[in-house]
């Protein structure tokens, strides 16, 4: 049996010294140690997993469960298990029988051929951005004038979320999703976006409609009789953070992994038929939400030679999977026709991202659009200067400068 090797405690979780690397450390676990225990901020210990083949055995295995109410679920902040008396588990944190039921009512909402219907209008609203950033003044600030307009806007109008509350929900998601911030304001924050999606969700019973995706969430639910508020609430406070943050950091941090790599660029702008394959790699070679796969062992199982004990966590890293060269060749660098499609940046498994095609749609028009429009963009900063993400559980960068 393989002898587990423990590293620094006081590191975990462990912090990019390179925006476009992972923490050096996970390249030493997956050489010598690819399963080891590793102490979290709460004293406890975890099993962090850092092989592509191991991290998809695991997220695709049902003995480990993705409840995050447990109390020897893996945490990565402190106080980081956020809840409110008489609330229902979002679909992260739901394990069969439960989850599967609860996902189906919504996947639908996310299918391909549902998204590609938005497209026209995800077209317009990018337009729409860039007109704007265009008019301003020089430099802009991508994130605000683009980055995070964009899935902001989609994800109000899909959802049926006033896009004039985005200040509101954005303040409270930063402070979230901040590793710096207090359990106490991380908690306030959390009550505070939950009970305005309630309050909504209660004005929306009254005159439910087709417009929205909430709207026909409660008409499905009271058609077949299984409509619950809260539930609602649950699943609209998750899409509503990850709908938004996430796909903003990835169109900042892809534009300065494209600007950096002109080579690369140069590709995606030749042939725009590459785009697609391009998020892909960006994706990959970014993996902002890198430990967001943390399970809890139900039983006991046997993975790569080490025995993981039942009430055991662990850490599924994605961000070292998907560097790792077994799965990717020269897995360091940005190669827009790699083909990376099988990389676990929406994690794998039952409890894959919902949103996916989202994503991956807004991420592909903004690409396009961008640098088809604004050929000359140039970051107005050098990179060594920008201040990113390095406190957050989901990586970016704070602001972008740019010039045309």
């Amino acid at each position: 049996m393989t002898e587990a090797v423990r590293i620094r405690p006081e590191q975990f979780p462990l912090t990019r010294e390179c925006p476009f690397s992972p923490p050096e450390e996970y390249r030493g676990l997956r050489d010598e140690a690819p399963i080891a225990k590793v102490r979290l901020v709460d004293d406890k210990w975890a099993w962090a997993i850092t092989r592509h083949e191991d991290v998809r055995a695991v997220l695709s295995d049902p003995r480990f469960s993705a409840d995050r109410t447990h109390p020897d679920f893996p945490m990565l902040t402190r106080g980081g298990r956020l809840r409110q008396e008489g609330d229902e588990k979002p679909l992260i944190s739901m394990d069969a029988p439960e989850h599967g039921p609860a996902r189906r009512a919504v996947l639908g909402e996310f299918t391909v051929r549902r998204m590609e219907a938005l497209r026209p209008r995800i077209q317009e609203i990018v337009d729409e951005r860039i007109d704007a950033m265009l008019a301003g003044p020089r430099p802009a600030d991508l994130v605000r004038e683009l980055s995070l307009p964009v899935p902001s806007l989609v994800i109000c109008e899909l959802l049926g979320v006033p896009y004039t509350d985005h200040e509101f929900f954005q303040a409270h998601t930063t402070t979230m999703i901040s590793r710096m911030s207090s359990a106490e304001d991380r908690q306030k924050a959390f009550e505070a976006v939950q009970s305005y999606l309630r309050d909504l969700i209660v004005v929306k019973e009254g005159d439910a409609g087709e417009e929205d995706l909430l709207g026909r969430q409660i008409l499905k639910g009271r058609e077949d009789g299984t409509y619950r508020r809260e539930a609602l609430v649950a699943m609209a406070f998750l899409l509503l953070l990850a709908g938004h943050e996430t796909t903003a950091n990835m169109i900042s941090l892809g534009t300065i992994a494209l600007l950096e790599n002109p080579d690369q660029l140069a590709l995606v702008k030749a042939d725009p038929s590459k785009t697609l394959s391009a998020v892909e790699e960006l994706l990959r070679y970014f993996t902002i939400v890198d430990a967001a796969t943390a399970r809890r062992a139900t039983e006991d199982v046997e993975l790569g030679g080490v025995t993981i004990r039942a009430g055991e966590g662990v850490l599924a890293l994605g961000f070292a999977a998907n560097r790792d060269p077994e799965a990717f060749e020269n897995p360091d660098d940005l190669d827009v026709e790699r083909g990376a499609r099988h990389h676990v940046a929406f994690g794998f498994g039952a409890h894959q991202c919902l949103g996916q095609n989202l994503a991956r749609m807004e991420l592909q028009i903004v690409v396009d659009t961008l640098f088809r429009r604004v050929p000359e963009l140039a970051l107005a900063q050098p990179v060594e200067e920008l201040l990113f993400k390095d406190e957050a559980a989901i990586y970016g960068v704070h602001s972008l400068p740019v010039t045309w």
